[in-house]
């Protein structure tokens, strides 16, 4: 009889320090109040703000340049809204073309796809605004 006592504080023991170990394991019991944001599917912001579409471009100083890929491309998405009969390859031909090592896009290629995505979301809200 006591060897039966033994095995059943034993495992009384062994089943209780694992109640914490388990109640870890299931992860907490809340959720987010809001899911994290990935890449552009953020708003985009109110009013003129035309660094929000050009994110993707490098802020570093080139040598022999003016000015920084994502400042050119400020200027050249405020230059397509201005002026709508430029499209958006015309807006941005000021930007390289060349590649650079480590990166997916060239210049140019970032500022495009920033000024079409701007006009297609000024489109969007147009109508709404519409409706």
């Amino acid at each position: 009889m006591r060897l039966q006592v033994k095995a059943i504080v034993a495992s009384a023991a062994l089943v209780l320090g694992m109640l914490p170990a388990l109640a870890v394991a299931s992860g907490p019991e809340y959720q987010p109040a809001k899911p994290p944001h990935e890449g552009m599917h953020e708003t985009a912001p109110k009013g003129h703000a035309y660094g929000f579409y050009c994110k993707a471009e490098s802020k570093k100083h080139v040598e022999g340049q003016k000015r920084t890929p994502f400042s050119e491309c400020v200027r050249s998405a405020a230059r397509a809204e201005h002026n709508k009969a430029l499209t958006a390859r015309q807006a941005c031909k000021t930007l390289s073309k060349k590649h650079v090592k480590g990166q997916k896009r060239t210049p140019f290629s970032t500022c495009v796809r920033g000024v079409a995505q701007m006009r297609k979301e000024q489109h969007e809200k147009e109508q709404q605004q519409q409706v």
